[in-house]
């Protein structure tokens, strides 16, 4: 008697059951391609850092005007129409009692006047030194920030009673300290009531 001989439509159990894994494994293969470009959630941290840059953006480019000045009696700058905006500069406050490089006094007159002791010809030394650490901190920022160069900027808030001579010693200091360029800070009409 002859061996019987296997059908191709009659397959075995084994050969059977290989070809619906392959099945099975080419339906997943294909699921996961579809599914990767589907987006099933988010990635909050990503999304944190993205709105903590947006957010310093808007901060940054808020600011109306980059110098503060607070009222106060000692200090009345002159009135103009200029229409011109402050920039970011370092700023020197001149009042009757004080000489102050940002908000920290540098220098306290006396009726006035500088200290004889704090001046070394027409250059005041504690002016100076406060000055000179400023255009080094921006010349730093400079160095490291090519979108904020060194302009050798000073913005000079002074009482519109000051002397001149006292402005003049002020500004001689600051050039000393490489600021060659100055505004003065004043206020535009309407702003104030006082004339």
């Amino acid at each position: 008697m002859a061996a019987p001989v296997a059908r191709p439509q009659e397959l075995d159990e084994e050969t059977l059951q290989r070809l619906m894994f392959r099945k099975a494994l080419a339906r997943k293969k294909r699921k996961e391609r579809e599914a990767a470009g589907e987006i099933r959630e988010l990635n909050i941290t990503a999304m944190m850092d993205m709105m903590t840059i947006i957010l310093v953006f808007l901060l940054k480019s808020y600011a109306a005007s980059a110098i503060s000045l607070t009222q106060s009696e000692d200090v009345k700058p002159p009135i103009s129409s200029t229409r011109s905006v402050p920039k970011d500069t370092v700023a020197v406050t001149i009042t009757p009692r004080d000489i102050l490089v940002g908000d920290r006094v540098v220098v306290q007159l006396e009726n006035g006047q500088i200290p004889a002791a704090m001046l070394q010809g027409r250059l005041v030394r504690p002016l100076d030194q406060a000055l000179r650490r400023e255009v080094d901190k921006l010349k730093q920022i400079a160095a490291r920030n090519p979108a904020a160069p060194f302009s050798h900027e000073l913005s000079i808030i002074g009482d519109k009673r000051i002397p001149y001579d006292l402005l003049l010693t002020v500004l001689y200091t600051a050039g000393q300290a490489e600021l060659e360029n100055y505004r003065f800070v004043v206020l535009q009409k309407g702003e104030s009531s006082e004339g």
